[in-house]
C-alpha cells in the first residue's frame, strides 16, 4: 500500500535521479539565501525540500525519513504526518534564510534536502514518545529518542556544509507540534 513515505521516498528518488542528469535543477530548484535571491527563487521553500546533494545524504534522509516517519504515521495518521512533515521543511526553510540573512547577510548560501521535514517527526517524535528506545549506529545500547534526535542535531551542526538552520526550524516546529498534539490528546499519550 502506498502511504506518504513511500510518496515522499518516490519522489525523492526520482528527484535525485534528475539531479544526476541535470545538475542545474538544484540551482533552479534550491533554497538561496540571504533573503534577496530567495526573493528571486521563492519555490525553492518547497522543491528544496525533495533534492539532495549525493547518495549518502537522500539515504541518510531516507532511512530517517523512514523509521522515523512511519512511527508517526501509524501513531498520528495521515493529516497530521504531512502537516508536521511539511510544516518542518517549510519552517526549515524559513530558518535557513532568515538567519542565513542575519548572519551573513553577504554570503551566497544554497539549502537542499529533507532534514528540516526529518527533524519535525522527530521533534514531534521525541515529545510524543519520549522514553521510546531506539538504537545509534556505533552504540551498542539503545538510548531514549528524545536524546538521539537531539544529540543528532548538535553533532550535524558542527559538520560543515550543513544547514543548521534548517534542521533547527524543523525540530522546533515537531517539538511544537508534538505539544500540541499530546495536549490535545491527554489520554493517548
Amino acid at each position: 500500500m502506498l502511504n506518504p513515505i513511500m510518496i515522499i521516498i518516490g519522489v525523492n528518488f526520482l528527484l535525485y535521479i534528475a539531479t544526476t542528469i541535470s545538475s542545474d535543477l538544484i540551482l533552479d530548484m534550491g533554497l538561496w539565501s540571504p533573503a534577496e535571491v530567495f526573493f528571486q527563487y521563492p519555490w525553492g521553500l518547497v522543491t528544496s525540500m525533495f533534492l539532495h546533494s549525493g547518495f549518502y545524504h537522500l539515504f541518510a534522509n531516507m532511512m530517517t525519513l523512514y523509521f522515523f516517519g512511519n512511527f508517526l504515521y501509524r501513531l498520528l495518521g495521515d493529516r497530521w504526518f504531512w502537516l508536521i512533515y511539511i510544516g518542518g521543511g517549510l519552517l526549515g526553510g524559513v530558518f535557513f534564510v532568515a538567519l542565513g540573512t542575519l548572519m551573513e547577510p553577504n554570503s551566497l548560501a544554497l539549502a537542499i534536502g529533507a532534514s528540516g521535514a526529518v527533524f519535525a517527526l522527530g521533534g514531534a517524535l521525541s515529545i510524543l514518545k519520549p522514553n521510546l528506545k531506539v538504537y545509534i549506529l556505533f552504540i551498542p545500547v539503545p538510548v531514549p529518542l528524545w536524546i538521539a534526535v537531539i544529540g543528532g542535531f548538535v553533532l550535524m551542526s558542527f559538520l560543515p556544509n550543513v544547514a543548521w538552520q534548517a534542521h533547527l526550524g524543523g525540530l522546533l516546529f515537531g517539538i511544537a507540534a508534538g505539544y500540541f498534539i499530546k495536549k490535545r490528546r491527554r489520554y493517548y499519550f
